[in-house]
């Protein structure tokens, strides 16, 4: 017998391919389901399981464009992720260039107090947040998740303080020789170093934003408010769901994310484990 075949299975490794192994079904079995299900039409009522007759069958996407009005949705979710990103960025850096590039009192409370907010459950403010946007006039209106969205929480503060502790100091000093303002050291020098930072939180808020279904369902009920998360509830009802028309939206829907994803994935990564290790 050669050595190949005198080697022991070692039962370590076995285990780590089973789990690997489960851990791959447990994340393509959903995807399976809703797109075998987008292809099938009413009168196929086979296992969810199960394959649709022809994977050629657009109909449930046709009917799902038009009923569930697309085309409106996408523009609506593209000017609210535009708008809030804009105002993500500038919150964003210059709460954080304030952190850690300035010395004043209060300094680390601010910060705890961004930490403590993120640990509040969302739901215990929804009152108060309810009331403040129909006090100002936003309820049923696009600017309502904007001003929502828009802010600057714990995790985009973390990701621009990893990059702006990496910025070397010297060039403020710099700057501030040659007689440049604060403002002036922030527009010109720290701004454009933070491009990578920029476009991690781009990617997630994007995908944050694209996916959120509690605010635009609660403060845009109107018809013509419909962004591409709400477009799914078209086609649930109080007693029964079109499943094969939901596949069809969430398949629509899930494309611009997942290709986001798969090109910029290695800045998410980036800007997230940036600073994380010192030399």
């Amino acid at each position: 017998m050669n050595a190949a075949a005198k080697k022991k299975i070692d039962p370590i490794q076995a285990v780590k391919y089973l789990l690997l192994v489960a851990a791959s079904f447990v994340v393509l079995f959903p995807p399976y389901v809703v797109i075998v299900n987008a292809f099938k039409r009413e009168n196929e009522n086979s296992s969810p399981f199960a394959l649709p007759e022809s994977f050629f069958n657009f109909d449930n996407f046709r009917i799902v464009y038009e009923r569930a009005d697309i085309g409106h949705a996408f523009l609506n979710t593209l000017i609210i992720v535009a708008v809030s990103l804009l105002g993500n960025i500038v919150f964003g850096t210059m709460v954080s260039y304030a952190l850690g590039r300035l010395d004043f009192k209060g300094k680390g409370i601010v910060l705890a107090l961004f930490l403590f907010a993120s640990i509040i459950p969302n739901i215990t403010t929804q009152v108060v947040l309810f009331s403040m946007i129909q006090s100002l006039g936003l309820f049923n209106s696009l600017y309502a998740p904007i001003v929502l969205f828009v802010g600057a929480d714990v995790l985009q503060i973390y990701i621009y303080l990893q990059f702006i502790r990496n910025i070397p100091y010297e060039l403020d000093e710099s700057a501030m020789i040659d007689g440049a303002s604060l403002f002036r050291i922030y527009r010109s020098i720290v701004f454009p170093l933070l491009a990578p930072a920029t476009v991690t939180l781009v990617i997630l808020k994007t995908i944050n934003i694209y996916n959120e279904l509690y605010i635009p369902y609660l403060y845009m009920p109107k018809q013509n408010l419909v962004v591409v998360s709400t477009a799914i509830m078209r086609f649930a009802g109080n007693n029964q769901a079109q499943w094969g028309y939901i596949c069809a939206t969430i398949l629509i829907i899930m494309i611009p994310t997942v290709v986001l994803y798969l090109f910029l994935q290695k800045y998410i990564f980036a800007g997230v484990t940036s600073g994380a290790v010192k030399g």
